[in-house]
Parts: C-alpha cells; structure tokens; sequence
C-alpha cells in the first residue's frame, strides 16, 4: 500500500468523466428515450469543455450508440456488464501518492444490499483497471463515491446515517470509519453530519445530495426554507451543524425542489447533486420553480467557474441526479493509450 495517499478533490484538473450508457435491462427502462437524450446532453457539455469520456457500454449498445455518435468526439468506449448506471458509487476514486496519480476502489453492495450489485461491484477491476496507468488499489470497507467529500485541506465530509447502516460494514464504528479514511484516503480531518435526509433516498443520505465544498472555503449546502415542508427540521440542522463545524467558511444555502413521480411520492431532487467538470459546474434543474435560484446561488459559490444548467428531471424519476450518474477522472491517471483515443473522436478501447 502507498505511504501518504491523498485523495483529490473534485476540482482538480480532469482528463475524462466516467459515465455508463443506460439501457433497456436497467431501471432506466421506463424513461429510456428521456434519459439517454440527457446522458447525450451532458456528454455533449463535458467533451465541449475539452474533457473526454469513458463510456461504459453493453456489447448490445455499441453499433447502437456508434450510429448516432457522428457529431460527437473524445469519447472512448469501453464494453462491459454492470447492474446499473450510478458509476459515482462503483467506480473507482483516485488518489494522489508517492507513485503518482492511483485509482481506489471500494466495496460496493448495493448501498447495503438494497439492489443487486454483484456486476457493478467487478467494473473496477473487470474494465476500468485496464484503463489506468498505475495498478488499482482494492479495500474490503464497503464505502460509496457519493458517500465522500473533500477539498484541498485534506477535509472530508459524510453522513452518520450512511455510514452506520449495518447492512454495509457491519457494526463498525465511526471511529473506525475515521480512522479508515485517514489511512487509506489521506483525509486530515474527518466531519460526519448527524443531521439530513431526502424522502426516497435510497443512499441512507449520500454527502452529495447534501453538503459540497468549493474550492475557496465554503460550503453549499441543500437546505429547505419552508416550515412546512417535511425536511425543514432535519436540512435547518444540518445547516447549524455545517456552521459549527466549519465557522470560518462562507455558507451557501440552495433551494429545496419539491418533485413528485406519476404516483405522488416525494422523489429526493437535490441541487447539490452537481457535476464539477474543470471550470464549469453542470447543475441539475428539474423544471421547478426554484431552478433558477439554484443557479443564482452556485454563481456566487463559484465565481470562477460558469454554471451550466441541465434538465434532469428523467434522472430523478431513478431518484438520483448528475453527480451520481458521473465520475471525474483527474488528469494524468489515464494510459497515454487511452488519453490519446480522445482525439479520435469515437472510439472503442480494446474490443475485438
């Protein structure tokens, strides 16, 4: 194991984006034509941000995907199998050490055996090792992307809620889990809110729907403003907490979307759940009203950065959003083999 790893905060330069194409045998089934056009549509504000993608794909998809991929460039596909598409929570993360850049994988079960991940929990070492220049590093802690947050400090953040869901480690302490990501992430201190929760969350309340750094202390963080909604006590609390913990940052507090499925229920939309891709922040918006305020809010919480709004609206019919969908790969961890493909325009890597 590397001495000093240091895992790298989102920001930090990126060579590519992972995504995996949704098809008819995932969940995605009944809104496939809706969420493919949004896939294509961040794919399109990624690669026009002069940043590649690594497409995972089902040998199924390839001739499919290939013959509507004339107007688009520096995408590199990569076939294989996976459960689903929420490559944020399986694939790997990258970490800074004395042997350079190294990609880290964790366990992943289905966000505590909610879902069948058997196929998702291979992708890493199945298909993605391959891609990477340095050897990838396998811990046995089951811990998901989305789960994790951390600036240049070396601060990470996470939920107790997501974390001590027996289901994923067992009866592990948070103790553990700090001393954990200290050892294996670099983390030089570790803060796990108590507090927020969406309804219909299926990720035990992921930090990435949450609270998210910026890259010049502060903090934007989903809270809600209406007594009346359910969330109010529980984001109103978390928003004290991130106040005590971190005093010396500057606090930006989004709206609330409140959006409901065919069926009423409350799905978990989250404008925190944003996409970090070099200088542009893709921010989902789901045709609510408070979409634009949104927006307003991530300008003055990245000022150097210009924020790009998507519609998402289909990604949360599946309740998770962009950033879930999405997984940055910084600049230098890539093959050169693979680096250079992206100037091919579309490309399959390593399939005959």
């Amino acid at each position: 194991m590397p001495n000093n790893p240091k895992l790298l905060p989102e920001w930090t330069t990126q060579e590519a984006i992972l995504l995996a194409w949704p098809d008819s045998s995932t969940d995605w089934a009944p809104w496939l034509t809706e969420v493919r056009q949004c896939y294509l549509n961040l794919m399109k504000h990624i690669t026009e941000n002069d940043t590649g993608i690594v497409l995972l794909i089902k040998e199924t998809e390839v001739s499919g995907f290939l013959s509507q991929a004339d107007l688009m460039s520096r995408i590199v596909l990569v076939v294989g199998d996976y459960n689903d598409t929420w490559v944020r929570d399986y694939a790997f993360l990258t970490c800074e050490t004395e042997n350079g850049l190294t990609p880290v994988e964790y366990q992943f079960n289905g966000w505590g055996n909610k879902f069948d991940a058997s196929k998702d929990n291979q992708v890493n070492r199945r298909y993605l090792a391959a891609l990477c220049q340095r050897d990838m590093i396998s811990y046995s802690l089951v811990c998901e992307g989305g789960a994790l947050e951390i600036d240049n400090n070396g601060e990470l953040l996470s939920t107790e809620f997501c974390l001590s869901n027996p289901e994923r480690n067992g009866d592990l302490s948070l103790i553990e889990y700090i001393s954990a990501f200290k050892q294996q992430l670099g983390a030089k201190g570790v803060t796990i809110f108590k507090q927020g929760h969406l309804t219909g969350d299926d990720t035990d309340g992921h930090i990435d729907t949450l609270v998210r750094f910026t890259p010049d202390q502060g903090l934007v963080i989903q809270s809600c403003s209406d007594i009346q909604d359910e969330h109010y006590p529980g984001l109103h609390a978390l928003v004290k907490e991130c106040a005590a913990a971190f005093p010396e940052h500057t606090l930006f507090e989004l709206p609330l979307p409140q959006i409901f499925n065919a069926e009423g229920d409350r799905l978990p939309a989250s404008y925190a759940n944003y996409l970090i891709n070099n200088q542009q922040i893709i921010c989902p918006v789901y045709g609510y009203t408070d979409d634009e305020q949104a927006l307003s809010v991530l300008r003055k919480a990245y000022p150097e950065h210009q924020i790009v709004a998507l519609n998402s609206r289909s990604l949360i019919e599946q309740f998770g959003s962009i950033h879930c969908i999405s997984m940055q790969v910084p600049a230098g961890t890539l093959k050169s083999e693979v680096a250079n493909l992206f100037a091919q325009g579309v490309s399959v890597y390593g399939h005959r």
